[in-house]
């Protein structure tokens, strides 16, 4: 695609603001609910992240594509966002590693973007309003023709959108993280510990895969829909409760199967809609978020002491009074006081609300693989004895 040929696109949203500006990527007309992420970096991450389908996302750097793309980054098969919101494109990308500009990758997948908006006072709007359906245009230019098709569209709460993003088949996951790339001395040490993980796939990040991997795990990737008994045949000596899009409490045949599988007292750990699913599933409650948590300089922890930066992306959260007297919350987002981070006082479950995969983000929080991976340890022996 070249951007030097200015093509008109408009933006507008739920509530009747429109922003005219132009457009990259693919022709067309989408619809989704209007987002932002406030990181600096790791916008194909971002975009290949299956928990933001049904999302138009504002990235609120002020550059996007200075970097191009390229398959290594990639954290699912292709590109889930319904549509791309920036300030600025470079007309060149430039990185050694780039393969593809943004806007020709865009283009590929038919997904539209626009850009020259002002994305401060769109994010303000955001923050102030709420996060909000809207769409993006290059055909329709005419903002009450196209707010009524957004009016028209199904809001995100209520939405179960794991059945559109999770695998149709099981399948081995073998590929860890790339020695250059390895950032955690501990997963020398937990190799070949022969420990099998069922990971229920509700959107799940490849770099989530590739730390369980890197950790020494074998890892069994299974649809959202499959059966707590058909999981259990596999002998798993812990489940993983992956992220993933949409309402969390939408996904009731995953928090069916939750509730059987913890029955069976195996270590369980959840990341993001997998820590909602868990804390569900645990008899607790979800609400939606005015307008989320989308980057990776979110603060959390359980004291100004001891705060560990993390990366988010979640629009719902788990209400804290709904939690039972058995669960003990681990952690808060320090922005908001909201659960990031919870654990069962008798039964090894646990779950944390951000991505301690990171990719995008900081690693503060890979820990938390490891002490997955004890746990599953101290389990299987103590059912050896």
């Amino acid at each position: 695609m070249n951007i030097d040929q200015l093509s008109p696109a408009l933006l507008i949203l739920e509530d009747g603001t429109s922003y005219q500006g132009w457009s990259f990527g693919a022709i067309g007309t989408t619809i989704g609910e209007v987002v932002f992420n406030t990181g600096m970096s790791g916008y194909q991450e971002v975009l290949t992240d299956p928990s933001y389908s049904g999302q138009i996302v504002i990235f609120t750097y002020p550059e996007l594509g200075n970097v191009g793309v390229n398959p290594d980054d990639d954290e699912s098969a292709f590109p889930h966002v319904k549509g791309v919101i920036a300030r600025n494109i470079p007309k060149r990308p430039s990185n050694w590693r780039s393969t593809q500009s943004l806007p020709d990758y865009l283009t590929q997948h038919k997904i539209p973007g626009i850009y020259g908006i002002d994305t401060r006072d769109l994010t303000r709007k955001i923050r102030v309003s709420g996060a909000m359906n809207g769409a993006i245009s290059t055909e329709i230019l005419e903002p009450e023709q196209l707010l009524m098709k957004v009016q028209a569209a199904p809001k995100m709460a209520g939405l179960n959108l794991v059945k559109e993003v999770t695998t149709k088949n099981v399948y081995e996951w073998s590929e860890t993280t790339d020695e250059h790339w390895e950032f955690s001395p501990k997963t020398e040490q937990l190799q070949g510990e022969n420990l099998t993980v069922v990971a229920i796939d509700f959107g799940v990040k490849r770099n989530i895969l590739k730390r369980l991997a890197s950790y020494g795990c074998k890892v069994i990737v299974v649809p959202a829909s499959t059966p707590a008994e058909e999981i259990l045949k596999y002998n798993p000596d812990g489940i993983f409760l992956s992220n993933g899009p949409g309402d969390p409490a939408a996904v009731t045949e995953g928090i069916t199967t939750t509730e059987a599988i913890l029955k069976a007292k195996l270590p369980t750990f959840g990341i993001c809609m997998g820590h909602q699913i868990l804390g569900l599933s645990l008899g607790a409650e979800t609400f939606k978020l005015k307008f989320g948590h989308r980057g990776l300089n979110q603060p959390t922890g359980l004291s100004q002491q001891q705060v560990e930066i993390t990366s988010q992306n979640h629009g719902f959260a788990i209400t804290e009074e709904s939690l039972g007297a058995d669960v003990e919350i681990t952690h808060l987002n320090l922005n908001d006081r909201t659960v990031a981070g919870l654990k069962h006082k008798t039964l090894p479950f646990f779950s944390v609300q951000y991505h301690p995969e990171a990719s995008p983000g900081p690693h503060d929080a890979d820990y938390l693989f490891a002490k997955f991976v004890e746990s599953m340890k101290e389990h299987k022996e103590k059912t050896a004895k």
